[in-house]
């Protein structure tokens, strides 16, 4: 017999960059594994330097990292990091990228504008990735931008069961901030009725969304108009990806209000909370505030409305199903 035989085996690795190291030592608590041990540095120029501890040669590689602020160190470092392992012959590449990068990126809104969300997606893939996992991205058709599987995880399931906990589905509205979130939305409403249904109340959990309009010109500025749904004497439930600077949802929350809504509550996946957002939050009649660690809340960011969810078991459990060729969709299949 010409050639060699062996019996082969799987070796899930899991690798994190520094931006929010938390996050990945909860999920490799979840899988049952240690973060591979990595030296990570900057040079005085601010190059940005890798090298893993371990082999990786034949590993099934997961690269973990978070897109906070500096977002463009976080993404350049987790580049180096894939580029590092296919150099060392890992025979897989996931990207881990909870919070997708430059996603509000997306299209071109007038003419000479990037259509940035995909220069990310062609730079992971350049780098060596050969798949890309991510968590509520801000438009779905970001999984087109990426030439290979893309697994696109959801939080819903994790902030629904909170909002579940604390609220009486029979008295809570859910709301988009926006006609684009409408979808996401009524999704919202089915849980929450499955819930009402199962415990044999009558009826359904309603929907009402924002009007608002929005300057191209002038980015993070939004103009709440009115509210479209009955909100009067009802738990109004915004729903949103991600709270950047958090005008929308403030002025979102004044809207409903003055609409008659008894409380406010606000739950998106991606804590980005740059600029103003703590001020306007903490100082804002919303009742609470609820996101995922999808991203790196430092102590500065904490107020006494925020409610923190850990995100860790859904990445876990997807990167689970991934290594072992089974079905990301069935997580999330009600």
């Amino acid at each position: 017999m010409t050639g060699m035989e062996i019996t082969s085996h799987k070796n899930l690795m899991l690798f994190s960059g520094r931006a929010h190291p938390a996050l990945a030592q909860a999920v490799a608590s979840r899988l049952g594994v240690e973060v591979v041990p990595t030296s990570a540095y900057d040079f005085a120029n601010g190059e940005i330097f890798v090298r893993f501890e371990e082999s990786v040669r034949g590993s099934d590689a997961f690269v973990i990292q978070s897109h906070s602020s500096p977002v463009n160190t976080w993404l350049m470092e987790q580049l180096i990091m894939v580029d590092a392992l296919k150099r060392a012959s890992a025979k897989r590449i996931t990207v881990v990228a909870p919070f997708y990068p430059y996603a509000r990126q997306d299209k071109k809104h007038r003419g000479r504008e990037p259509i940035s969300a995909r220069l990310v997606a062609d730079l992971f893939k350049t780098a060596g990735a050969d798949r890309l996992m991510s968590l509520d991205l801000h438009t779905a058709q970001i999984q087109g931008f990426f030439d290979g599987p893309v697994d696109h995880l959801f939080a819903l399931s994790l902030l629904a069961d909170h909002v579940v906990s604390k609220y009486d589905p029979a008295t809570v509205t859910i709301v988009a901030p926006d006609s684009g979130r409408v979808r996401v939305a009524e999704r919202w409403t089915d849980r929450l009725s499955a819930v009402l249904r199962a415990r044999g109340d009558a009826g359904g959990v309603p929907l009402a969304f924002i009007h608002k309009t929005r300057d191209p010109d002038r980015p993070n500025q939004v103009k709440a108009n009115a509210v479209v749904g009955d909100v009067r004497g009802r738990t109004a439930v915004i729903v949103d990806d991600m709270i950047d600077t958090a005008g929308t949802v403030t002025k979102a929350a004044e809207l409903l209000y003055e609409a008659g809504a008894t409380d406010v509550v606000v739950t998106a996946t991606h804590g980005v909370l740059s600029g103003p957002a703590v001020d306007r939050l903490k100082n804002s009649r919303i009742t609470e505030v609820v996101v995922t660690d999808s991203l790196p809340l430092q102590p500065e960011m904490r107020f006494p409305q925020l409610t923190e969810l850990s995100i860790a078991p859904v990445i876990a459990s997807a990167i689970r199903e991934v290594f072992q060729d089974g079905s990301v969709t069935s997580l999330f299949d009600d």
